[in-house]
């Protein structure tokens, strides 16, 4: 089983244009794990001689299903000033674009603004919440991860809560945590309207925009455990909008994400 970090580690510094493999173990439905093509996106773009500068935010559109195989990255600076740089990225295979990327990296720089994060979400605790069960509808990338289900319930159950979430972990316990790792944590959570469904139904994220907080992650490693909380804003005629939040052990404040859902049920 390829762990994230072994996919990751195959991207090249200060290569603009590069190839990778995406091995089979990382399945979502017909394509592969949008968390995984969003890491390894977010970490073309470091690659860049961009690592230490803070991503700030990163939009992905999924334009089409990406497969297990080989695929191209290629990548193009929009403009770098004197603390913050624009560029964009996307994966191709086979001649086509199959996810586009635009992000933004800023250095920090002095303010008189300091405005404490909003309260930590009460999730409860994890020993009290619920895996993911072994079924043949959870898709085959969850295996990469460990899930406890405080809030809301299992997808396909006809819930009808607006918030899901709970605990999650890396199951690669030796693993260090990054900010591409902080990508396949948000989205290794099912769509927070699949508890709605009494029966299961495909679906996928069209759109995924998520902001990280300029957070110390050299003391995390992927035994450590994250709170996640999503909330369904909107949904209607096949399309939801959510927002979610990740905040680590502790409670503090790692990552906002919006996304934009699609459901064929």
């Amino acid at each position: 089983m390829t762990s994230l970090a072994d996919i990751l580690a195959q991207i090249r510094p200060n290569q603009t244009q590069q190839l990778i493999q995406f091995p089979e173990g990382w399945g979502q439905g017909r394509a592969l794990f949008g968390g995984l093509t969003a890491a390894a996106i977010a970490r073309f773009i470091q690659q860049q001689g961009l690592a230490d500068v803070p991503m700030r935010s990163i939009t992905v559109s999924f334009v089409a299903p990406v497969a297990a195989g080989e695929a191209e990255l290629g990548f193009r600076l929009l403009r770098q000033g004197k603390a913050v740089t624009q560029v964009a990225a996307e994966i191709s295979q086979q001649g086509q674009v199959v996810l586009s990327a635009l992000a933004s990296l800023g250095a920090g720089r002095p303010s008189s603004i300091a405005v404490e994060q909003e309260p930590c979400a009460e999730l409860g605790d994890k020993a009290q919440g619920m895996a993911l069960p072994e079924m043949d509808v959870v898709p085959e990338f969850a295996k990469h991860f460990d899930y406890r289900i405080t809030r809301g319930g299992i997808p396909y159950t006809g819930q009808n809560e607006r918030d899901f979430g709970g605990w999650i972990r890396l199951k690669d316990a030796d693993k260090p945590v990054t900010v591409p790792t902080i990508l396949a944590l948000v989205d290794a959570w099912p769509p927070a309207l699949l508890p709605h469904l009494k029966q299961p139904a495909p679906a996928s994220s069209l759109t995924w925009t998520i902001e990280f907080l300029d957070r110390d992650l050299s003391h995390f490693s992927g035994a450590d455990w994250w709170q996640y909380q999503a909330i369904i804003e909107h949904a209607e005629n096949g399309y939801g909008h959510c927002r979610a939040t990740l905040w680590d052990a502790q409670g503090q404040l790692v990552a906002l994400s919006r996304q934009t859902v699609t459901v064929f049920g």
